[in-house]
């Protein structure tokens, strides 16, 4: 027997929606951070590396070229002007081998360093011929040395530290090897000279092996080198 279903029962059902409707709410066009521009005497600004504060820093352990920063008032807050006629850099693999002057305005490796072919300075560019403190033959023939006797070439090396690097162009050398080396080198009295190696496409950060340690985990390189880097391992 088939039984009819009392609807009445149930008296209180409601259909409607219970949802609440929400107007749509348009984003916010996002409010732009605006930075002042810096006075064009820090074009050459290096962060936490003021030569005047470094030098009152002891030379022991090469304490006076770690990076020193300032303190908290003292500290710059604006966006820090390009040199004046800065271009866009050469594309790789170009932008390994020249610079253009105007964006790194300083001659005097060109002159204390000319005879070890680290870089020349022609017209209105540099060229980097590939040499350095202990390859004057070039970065090539250096890393064919190497790979005689460490396996560069069967992919066992991936990453390499440069300590000491100069213009970089050991680091920029290997990229064609496929190892990516991190080059680092102090401030002195030739500039920062890992400006040069940033201009070129070279990973490079301003640092010295003193009394602090750099910013890497253990195990972070397969390879590391020092050519004639002047630090004294044996003492640390």
């Amino acid at each position: 027997m088939i039984k009819k279903t009392d609807c009445n029962i149930f008296t209180e059902l409601n259909f409607e929606t219970h949802h609440n409707y929400v107007e749509s709410i348009e984003p916010s066009q996002p409010k732009a951070k605006v930075f002042k521009s810096c006075h064009v005497q820090y074009t050459d600004y290096t962060p936490c590396q003021e030569q005047d504060r470094a030098m009152k820093f002891p030379r022991e352990n090469m304490i006076y070229r770690e990076r020193h920063c300032p303190p908290e008032e003292e500290k710059l807050h604006c966006l820090i002007p390009a040199p004046k006629g800065y271009k866009t850099p050469f594309p790789w693999p170009k932008g390994r081998d020249y610079v253009h002057y105007a964006n790194v305005p300083h001659k005097s490796l060109t002159v204390e360093k000319a005879v070890q072919n680290w870089v020349q300075f022609q017209g209105d560019v540099f060229k980097f011929p590939g040499g350095g403190t202990m390859f004057p033959q070039g970065a090539d023939a250096y890393i064919d040395e190497l790979a005689s006797v460490i396996p560069i070439a069967d992919g066992s090396v991936r990453t390499a530290l440069d300590t000491g690097c100069g213009v970089a162009s050991w680091g920029a050398y290997l990229m064609k090897r496929n190892v990516l080396a991190m080059s680092f080198a102090p401030r002195d009295n030739h500039e920062a000279q890992v400006q040069f190696a940033l201009e070129r496409g070279v990973p490079a950060v301003i640092g010295v092996l003193g009394s602090i340690r750099l910013p890497f985990p253990s195990k972070a390189f397969d390879m590391a080198q020092c050519s004639r880097c002047l630090i004294p391992w044996t003492a640390n």
